[in-house]
């Protein structure tokens, strides 16, 4: 997609495979089985760090890809 010239942010707990497989931007997701969110908090904590993930992968759509770093 980035190719087409349509930015993409990739969201994930393995930032290292991210890389690997050549991701330009990665944004560190909370963990593999909740990757936006954790389960074992409050709805209005959970909707937070929701909240925070969402927008690193905007910020990080906004930026050159070279810049992105998790």
């Amino acid at each position: 997609m980035e190719k087409a010239g349509i930015p993409v942010a990739q969201v994930t707990a393995m930032t290292a495979v991210a890389k690997a497989v050549g991701s330009n931007r990665i944004v560190r997701g909370q963990g593999i089985v909740n990757l936006l969110g954790d389960s074992d908090l409050p709805p209005e904590e959970e909707r937070e760090i929701r909240k925070q993930i969402v927008r690193q992968a905007l910020e990080a759509l906004a930026t050159d890809p070279a810049q992105s770093d998790p």
